[in-house]
């Protein structure tokens, strides 16, 4: 049985974590529009299917990016909490980049799979499972091998700018 000052001490470095939400909201603004903004450059550049699908794409991209600043910020202040501005700027590095991947990547798996729902059993059945998982699984798969390449060159430049602003502020 944990003993009831470690789940104080617990709580407490979670509540110093948690960023304000002046710094989540604005922060989310700006994040998603920096990798919606690099999925949009990098489309536009390589002369990508059609406007449409571009609009949609880039959308995607900063949905994602506007989901996981919170998340990776918060991540980021967890791990970094009083320690040295090095490990705020890895941190803030490797946990904007998880969450901005992973959340993005959800969004395309979910998009991916609502177009596959057609061809699928009906819902909550094993067969249905078995394809919401493989078809989930694919979408992830793809999204890693086609679509972290949307953000270079710039979401990478905002990824590093954000890390430093992060340590920044850790100091």
């Amino acid at each position: 049985m944990t003993p009831l000052p470690a789940i104080h001490n617990r709580l407490d470095r979670i509540g110093k974590a948690l960023p304000s939400p002046r710094a989540a909201v604005c922060g989310a603004l700006l994040w998603g529009a920096a990798m919606g903004a690099s999925a949009l450059a990098n489309l536009l550049l390589y002369d990508w299917e059609t406007p449409a699908k571009i609009r949609f794409v880039s959308l995607l991209y900063a949905a994602g990016g506007a989901l996981a600043f919170p998340v990776g910020l918060f991540l980021a202040r967890l791990v970094s909490l009083g320690r040295h501005w090095q490990v705020a700027l890895a941190a803030a590095f490797v946990c904007l980049l998880a969450t901005t991947i992973g959340l993005t990547g959800g969004l395309f798996a979910l998009q991916y799979r609502s177009y596959y729902t057609q061809w699928h059993e009906p819902a909550l059945t094993i067969a249905w499972a078995i394809q919401f998982v493989h078809t989930m699984a694919t979408a992830l798969y793809q999204f890693i091998v086609l679509g972290i390449r949307l953000y270079f060159p710039l979401g990478f430049i905002a990824l590093a700018l954000a890390s430093i602003w992060f340590a920044r502020q850790q100091r």
